[in-house]
């Protein structure tokens, strides 16, 4: 059986130490990074099974590689180690994508306990099909199951909500005009204002973008609308 592969990112190197002992006991293969730039150039070098990231680090915040990892990535499982009482830091990360947060100091059986919980499910996601998904930066839709996922939330979608997203996501990066939008979504044979467009497409932004700092519904003046990965 293949090891699963961790990059452990902390910056107090006594710390990453012990924690790359223990995960190279239990079988895992460990990288350690110190800062947020090398860990970005380390997680670009190849794929990681899971990331243990802290978010007090130097040259770049956990925060903020975890928003450039989640830029192209909703799929790795980001475990975040985080000040006792550091709440702000915990609800910016879980924002964000993170999947799970353990507090310091942090007992390592609760730790490893975690690590195999989000391997075990990011194993179980990757089994369903991943093919079937399609996706822009943190946020995907399944066509057979009619999934949409942002991050971590699963969203809840009005069939026809759902049909105008679809239509966004596999034509993303296009400017789409309204008229194309309601032949595609509602059918040549809608006889009604395309002002109709407009409307869902403030119930979408409300369900999908209402609590992202970065948006991915753009509406394009005078033209339509169009999905692009947030940035």
């Amino acid at each position: 059986m293949t090891k699963r592969s961790i990059l452990v990112v902390e910056d107090e190197e006594k710390i990453a130490r012990v924690l790359q002992l223990e995960l190279e006991y239990e079988g895992y293969n460990v990288e350690k990074a110190f800062d947020g730039n090398d860990a970005l150039e380390k997680y670009r070098s190849q794929k990681w099974d899971l990331i243990l990231l802290d978010v007090m680090l130097p040259g770049m915040s956990g925060i903020e590689l975890l928003r450039k990892i989640r830029n192209n990535d909703p799929l790795t499982p980001v475990i975040l180690l985080t000040a006792r009482g550091s709440v702000a830091d915990k609800v910016s990360g879980l924002d964000l994508g993170a999947n799970d947060y353990v507090t310091k100091p942090f007992e390592m059986e609760e730790l490893l306990a975690r690590i195999r919980a989000n391997l075990r499910l990011s194993l179980i996601q990757n089994e369903t099909g991943e093919s079937d998904w399609i996706k822009i930066g943190d946020l995907k839709v399944n066509e057979k199951s009619r999934e949409v996922i942002r991050g971590n939330h699963t969203i809840e979608l009005t069939p026809r909500e759902f049909d105008l997203l679809l239509y966004l996501m596999k034509n993303r990066g296009q400017v789409l005009q309204r008229e194309q939008i309601l032949d595609a979504v509602w059918g040549y044979d809608f006889y009604g204002d395309t002002n109709v467009v407009d409307v869902y497409i403030r119930y979408l932004r409300r369900k999908i973008d209402a609590d992202q700092q970065l948006p991915v519904i753009h509406t394009v003046r005078g033209v339509g609308y169009m999905v692009k990965e947030a940035k």
